[in-house]
């Protein structure tokens, strides 16, 4: 379990970088999501990597940062509805962020993220800079989707 103590710990520690480029690929399913997985370095050493997806048809982003003891403590999502376990709708630009009551289910809008669906680095670049994640490396723009020529 995360106390709300280790995750303000953790999430105000500027030491977490990644170096490596980062680049997009297919994910499993064959869907039009793209997907990478980068791992987070840090002094402390937490357990910590970065799922990122984007699917261009649907115009939806998220950047999820995983603690691998206990799973997503926070998020960046642009193109999706949210709903609240309070069942308060949050709408498609939110942030997810741990507390130990609800884990990560609670989400809110936040206004110093402005980028939009389709701004996939400037969002990339606002994720890190409110995680406090320095990126050294390059960061690869999605693929486009490629048509059907079948269909």
């Amino acid at each position: 379990m995360l106390t709300a103590a280790e995750f303000d710990e953790l999430m105000n520690d500027d030491s977490k970088s990644i170096s490596t480029d980062i680049g997009w690929s297919e994910d499993e399913d064959h869907s039009p999501t793209v997907e990478f997985r980068v791992e987070v370095q840090s002094d402390p050493g937490y357990p910590l990597f970065i799922r990122g997806s984007y699917n261009q048809l649907a115009k939806a982003m998220a950047f999820a940062l995983i603690h691998r003891g206990v799973g997503r403590i926070y998020c960046l999502c642009i193109g999706k509805d949210h709903h609240n376990p309070s069942c308060q709708f949050v709408g498609e630009k939110h942030k997810h962020t741990w507390t130990e009551q609800s884990k990560d289910k609670e989400a809110y809008a936040p206004a110093d993220i402005t980028a939009s669906s389709t701004e996939v680095s400037l969002a990339w670049k606002q994720f890190c800079a409110e995680a406090k994640i320095q990126h050294t490396g390059a960061f690869r723009e999605p693929p486009a989707v490629q048509e059907d020529l079948f269909g």
